[in-house]
């Protein structure tokens, strides 16, 4: 498993990092031997947040013991069961310690603000509660978590150190508009949605599915080689977003041992082919409407 300096906090992180927002409707039996075996193949960063359910429980449970062989990070920002609003600066002092306490550490590396708006941003509240809780030690690290000009105006803030956002073959804004910004200030950067949600894989999907946005653009982006293999085609993608520059690491979740493997073995292969990479940017060019920004 390659690994990569994440920006300027001094981790090498794997570049397939594994994201934990699927495992909520998993086994805790599937969980330890998905996540175990992920270790034990090279992954060193895992990522979860305080709404994905018993996520960051989970991951306490089976891997509390191997604490010190994994970079850990948790982004807050929902009360997701804490009295009170969203993005409350009592709030999230309270889900930042409840995250420690679940997943069974005393910090973590890094704390993303999950999907922030800029409005609230610019208030300051919800950075300093990170900042403070970077001064007491509960994460070493603090970041942010989003799309579009909200990621712009956090980035340009200069008081993150990561940025973890929207990138694949069917979301491609953050390559213009925030990574050239999220570089220049040398912060890790985490693509997320790597595979698009395998959105081109369903004949039909409705508007409330969580990949239709990606659905609905592949159909008219109409990529080649989505008509090959479906193995072929997850290749592509996955190496498609690990050959854009400044990614430091892609979070794909599953609850499948096996597919976590397989797709390291994807990852294994190195940069995607620099004319296939070339022709995925220039068909997005032709095609993307304005309207095609970051999807959250």
């Amino acid at each position: 498993m390659e690994l990569r300096n994440y920006g300027n906090t001094g981790m090498k992180v794997s570049t397939l990092g594994f994201g934990g927002s699927e495992i909520r409707d998993a086994s805790k039996a599937d969980v330890e031997l998905l996540l175990n075996r992920a270790l034990d193949a090279g992954l060193n960063m895992i990522d979860t947040a305080e709404c994905y359910g018993d996520s960051e429980e989970k991951i306490g449970d089976v891997l509390g013991h191997r604490r010190q062989e994994y970079f850990l990070f948790t982004k807050c920002g929902h009360a997701a069961g804490v009295n009170g609003p969203d993005w409350d600066a009592k709030v999230l002092a309270q889900t930042i310690d409840r995250s420690l306490k679940r997943l069974r550490t005393d910090y973590v590396d890094v704390v993303h603000l999950h999907s922030c708006s800029e409005e609230v941003l610019r208030q300051g509240e919800v950075i300093e509660v990170l900042q403070r809780a970077k001064e007491a030690g509960k994460t070493r690290f603090i970041g942010y978590s989003g799309d579009t000009t909200d990621a712009l105006y956090a980035i340009q803030t200069g008081a993150f150190d990561s940025l973890e956002t929207s990138l694949n073959i069917a979301d491609q804004e953050a390559i213009e508009l925030t990574l050239p910004e999220a570089r220049k200030r040398n912060m890790g950067i985490i693509a997320k949605r790597p595979i698009a949600n395998v959105a081109w894989m369903y004949d039909k999907v409705t508007e409330e599915d969580y990949a239709y946005h990606y659905w609905k653009r592949l159909k008219e982006l109409k990529y080649d080689f989505l008509a090959e293999d479906a193995e072929r085609v997850v290749e592509i993608a996955l190496r498609f977003t690990l050959s854009t520059e400044g990614v430091d690491t892609a979070i794909v979740g599953t609850v499948k041992p096996d597919r976590w493997l397989q797709n390291a073995e994807l990852v294994a292969k190195g940069p995607l082919e620099q004319g296939l990479y070339d022709a995925i940017r220039e068909r997005w060019k032709e095609v993307a409407g304005s309207d095609w920004t970051g999807c959250i």
